[in-house]
């Protein structure tokens, strides 16, 4: 079982500050258009193919896994991403809150398996570094960041 986390500030020294809404908005639309927020080429298909009053479909293609999840939305708090089909199994959550100091944080954590693989084999064991290093989700928090603050300059947030 892999579990990962890492958190940063929304808001540190030197960067247009963000709501806690536009930071929202920001993960709300990384949620249905994941294009828009990784590196150009990574993500080749983004789509939502299913939505509820609970939860919305979505069908992407990153890298070249082929991914179903299901999305729950807690408004301006977390999403969650249940891996329905792919390569891994599980959840991989997004979530803001106020630190001891109010400051707004991001945080990122997942608990996920990989289909067909051992359970703490080789695999799994190479997915954790991934996910604990500085190019892992950490790395990919503050890109969420940056991108949501381009879109917001670009009023397209």
């Amino acid at each position: 079982m892999i579990y990962s986390t890492a958190t940063v500030p929304v808001n540190p020294e030197d960067e247009t500050r963000l709501t806690r809404a536009q930071a929202w908005a920001g993960l709300k639309l990384k949620a249905r258009d994941a294009r828009l927020f990784l590196p150009p080429g990574l993500c080749t298909r983004c789509d939502v193919v299913e939505e509820s009053a609970t939860h919305f479909v979505r069908e992407a293609t990153i890298g070249d896994a082929d991914l179903r999840e299901i999305i729950t939305l807690e408004p301006e708090g977390k999403v969650t991403f249940f891996q329905a089909a792919g390569p891994r199994e599980g959840a991989i959550i997004n979530e803001l809150f106020e630190d001891e100091a109010g400051e707004l944080q991001l945080r990122f954590y997942c608990y996920l398996g990989l289909s067909g693989k051992e359970p703490n084999g080789p695999e799994e064991q190479a997915e954790q570094e991934q996910f604990d290093s500085d190019k892992g989700y950490k790395a990919a928090l503050l890109s969420t960041l940056k991108r949501t603050r381009e879109l917001l300059a670009e009023g397209r947030l």
